[in-house]
């Protein structure tokens, strides 16, 4: 595809918010013509239009004809939308306008860190990003795949690469869904290189998928002299997933969880998801198993009902008896709710204070054999008593010098 002579990106509407609206007219003389219509014109005025002049340099757009409708947007969502009216433009387009890294924007992630909730965020949506992490989610997912429509998959790429370099997301583990492959291939180049700590692989069916987005974001971490790991979620989301998760949860050394999907679920096995679950019982029990078989996280699918809070929470303690270790949430009041039906109850608090107290107590006196009553511990016993503590810290719900 050559060059256009018109194109636009964005969002028009005036009950839109921190979005824009951008149309660019390519022109063969005229110079470079600017009208700017901003909600902020007073304050940010000036700043919006040096921003687009520089843009425009950095493209070599020497005579266009461009309009702006500012209904808010920040640096990262005016850069995104007219770099991707540019390439709407001009498709062969190669050059990347990358704002800097912000120093809020360049902490890591490990292999193992809690996962109890991952905030999902429509992609090509930025007016949801800026406020999320303040809900202590832990994780934010920048959406690439169904919250996206087709026509607007590449706005989202750019929009979500800006993002991950701009935005504070307060520490939360930084996180995208790709779209379904061969597709998502493509949406690695737009993430790979700007921090992003985990990949969610949707409507995974096979340990090759799992393979092919590992492939191909070690050769863009090369290719970009990246060290820091990336890790994966793959996700199940149909009969043959679930059938396959053994291998697909084996299937990468930076696999760090294994979810489940069970609206796709549900449809690809003919029935309906209901708050009982009998339908996703034995699917939702395979990914468990897989999942601690293969020694990573099992993240349960997302409760649909935002309003429903007590069904929220009974979804959450069902999942925790099940095994699960997280879930997805799609509005940001989910997150404390989750967070709390998490917790360890005071049963399990106690019972960890006692075998770590134990343990502690035989390694002073340097001996092998540690036991509680008249059941041995062995290390993974204590590993999961020690996981209970910090969770229990997490929610307050003992001192850190629980010790003395």
């Amino acid at each position: 595809m050559g060059k256009q002579n018109k194109s636009s990106a964005g969002i028009k509407d005036d009950t839109i918010r921190s979005d824009c609206y951008m149309e660019l007219e390519l022109k063969e003389s005229g110079g470079i013509k600017l009208n700017l219509q901003s909600k902020v014109e007073s304050m940010y005025g000036d700043s919006i239009r040096d921003l687009i002049l520089e843009m425009c340099k950095f493209f070599n757009l020497k005579n266009v004809k461009i309009k702006v409708e500012d209904y808010g947007a920040l640096a990262y969502t005016l850069a995104a939308r007219f770099e991707t009216a540019i390439k709407r433009a001009q498709p062969r387009t190669k050059k990347e306008y990358l704002l800097p890294f912000s120093k809020k924007s360049t902490y890591k992630s490990t292999n193992d860190r809690l996962r109890r909730s991952r905030l999902y965020l429509p992609g090509n949506e930025p007016k949801y990003f800026v406020n999320a992490g303040l809900h202590n989610p832990d994780g934010i997912i920048l959406d690439l795949e169904d919250s996206v429509s087709p026509a607007q998959k590449d706005a989202a790429q750019l929009v979500v690469r800006n993002a991950l370099r701009s935005v504070d997301f307060y520490s939360s583990e930084r996180m995208v869904r790709i779209n379904q492959l061969p597709k998502g291939l493509d949406d690695l180049k737009y993430i790979v290189p700007h921090n992003v700590h985990v990949i969610l692989i949707p409507k995974v069916e096979s340990a090759e998928q799992v393979k092919s987005v590992e492939k191909e974001v070690l050769r863009i971490k090369k290719e970009h002299k990246i060290t820091n790991d990336i890790y994966f979620i793959p996700i199940i989301e149909s009969a043959l997933g679930v059938i396959k998760a053994f291998e697909i949860a084996l299937a990468s050394n930076y696999n760090c969880a294994l979810a489940i999907g069970l609206e796709d679920y549900t449809a690809d096995i003919g029935t309906q998801r209901t708050d009982e679950g009998k339908e996703s019982f034995f699917a939702r029990s395979m990914v468990v198993n897989a999942a601690r078989a293969a020694g990573i996280q099992p993240i349960d699918s997302v409760y649909s009902d935002v309003a429903n809070m007590e069904g929220l929470k009974e979804s959450v303690v069902e999942a925790k008896s099940l095994g699960f270790e997280g879930k997805g949430c799609i509005h940001p009041r989910q997150v404390k709710v989750v967070h709390e039906a998490f917790a360890p109850s005071d049963e399990e608090i106690s019972k960890a204070k006692k075998i770590i107290q134990a343990f502690e107590d035989a390694d002073k006196k340097g001996l092998g054999v540690v036991s509680v009553g008249s059941k041995m511990i062995d290390p993974p016993v204590v590993k999961r008593a020690l996981k209970t503590i910090n969770l229990a810290l997490l929610n307050n719900q003992i001192s850190k010098d629980w010790k003395k």
